[in-house]
């Protein structure tokens, strides 16, 4: 997978801080048991003079076989001995070695495969993260939550071109969100968010997202300007450089496409945006797409495939009442 060099370098950054916090631990832990139990002190260093004396009994000559056979029971005896003290003191056999957080590639991010040096999963998880930091930079997500999405704004009087009371309505989108939010798994189903502007779209999707990302998931959300903006940049790019949005997109637990139909549309912007939805669906991915349009304008915007796979895939909710930013002043 391709990112930016920000995104290696951060993820590198932060597995070097988890690799050196373990060794810390692990120094100030060796520190306090050598000074509640000399002996372990004495075991240690009596076992690293067993490597030297066996570097010096090969150098002597003799019968080194028999004389390497006595160290190596002297160290085994010695280790047992150490092993032994600190259950023993409550602590565990290990506890003088780093506690990494990934015990396959010791907190590096790489391990040896086969005599190849190839990437850890937990390396790809921080890099994913790293890359879902930096999409989601300019995402006011910390602005919008449920607790703070006021559905006395809407209209209690029935709407005459609906026949639908808004209040209802949005309360059954808001209970529908904040479900959905918290049953969320990366196989929940997708969602598309339609209505006029002002009407909490964006609201409740970036709720959706702080409840998903406190949840352990990782989350995409990106409004389709700037989305297709950075999709075409790096697709008629001469660099070869890949910051590997594409790769995000597809990896990420949960992506958000906020003002679908805001975008300067071509035939490029309407492809991307059925590639994107079509390959995390049948991915069994789930994507939240917000828009201003009817499903009419969509099918004109986008095609007749792409609407026909949003009514096959997606959860519709129809957003009513006034523009609730024009309601508050």
């Amino acid at each position: 997978m391709g990112y930016s060099s920000s995104v290696y370098k951060n993820a590198a950054d932060k597995m070097a801080a988890k690799r050196l916090a373990a060794q810390k631990q692990a120094d100030a832990r060796r520190a306090e048991i050598y000074e509640k139990y000399p002996r372990v002190r004495e075991l240690e260093q009596q076992i690293a003079l067993c490597g030297t004396e066996a570097a010096r009994t090969v150098l002597r000559g003799g019968d080194v076989v028999a004389e390497m056979t006595k160290l190596k029971d002297k160290n085994l005896k010695l280790q047992e001995e150490l092993r032994r003290l600190l259950i023993s003191s409550g602590y565990g056999e290990d506890a003088l070695e780093p506690r990494y957080s990934c015990a396959q590639c010791g907190d590096t991010g790489y391990y040896e495969y086969h005599g190849r040096t190839v990437m850890c999963p937990c390396m790809k998880r921080e890099l994913a993260d790293c890359a879902c930091e930096e999409l989601n930079r300019t995402a006011p997500l910390t602005l919008c939550t449920f607790d703070s999405f006021d559905i006395e704004k809407y209209s209690k009087t029935k709407d005459f071109a609906s026949g639908v009371v808004p209040y209802a309505q949005m309360e059954r989108i808001y209970k529908y969100c904040r479900s959905y939010a918290m049953n969320f798994t990366p196989q929940s189903e997708s969602i598309l968010m339609k209505g006029a502007t002002g009407l909490g779209k964006t609201h409740l999707s970036l709720a959706i997202a702080n409840e998903v990302i406190r949840r352990g998931y990782g989350v995409i959300y990106v409004s389709a300007p700037a989305l297709l903006s950075q999709l075409e940049k790096e697709y008629f790019s001469r660099s070869q450089v890949n910051s590997g949005t594409a790769e995000m997109l597809s990896d990420c637990d949960l992506l958000i496409i906020d003002d679908l139909g805001t975008e300067f549309r071509t035939q490029f912007s309407a492809a991307q945006i059925y590639n994107i939805f079509n390959s995390r669906i049948l991915c069994h991915k789930p994507v939240i797409i917000n828009t201003n349009l009817t499903m009419a304008e969509l099918e004109k915007a986008y095609s007749e495939r792409f609407v026909s796979r949003i009514n096959g895939a997606a959860q519709k909710l129809d957003f009513l009442g006034e523009d609730v930013r024009i309601r508050k002043k």
